[in-house]
């Protein structure tokens, strides 16, 4: 009887640092769990070095394209506050993130 087969190997995952199309620096990884917005090249290096330690073995590549945000960044709409959300009642909790609703 053979032996079992080792377990695949899990590829390790690259944490990209670049610009969008307007120009703001952005840190994402190629499995869509993590995304900063940061001012400037300096800070999106800083920030994808310290994450790397969530990452395990994870590479860091600079983009040589345009990166894609994964999140909008277009202003907060007034419905989206947490004081609007507060004015739905319990009942919003589940609509926008909020903890449990009372007992």
């Amino acid at each position: 009887m053979a032996p079992p087969d080792p377990e695949p190997e899990q590829r390790s995952a690259v944490i990209t640092v670049g610009q969008d199309r307007a120009g703001h620096w952005l840190v994402q990884d190629d499995r869509a769990l993590l995304e900063g917005r940061f001012v400037s090249r300096a800070a999106a290096l800083g920030f994808a070095r310290a994450e790397r330690h969530a990452f395990s073995g994870a590479t860091i590549a600079l983009a040589t394209a345009p990166l894609v945000p994964l999140v909008p960044f277009a202003p907060v709409q007034a419905w989206e506050t947490a004081q609007t959300c507060q004015a739905f009642g319990p009942s919003a909790s589940a609509v926008f993130g909020g903890g449990s609703s009372p007992a």
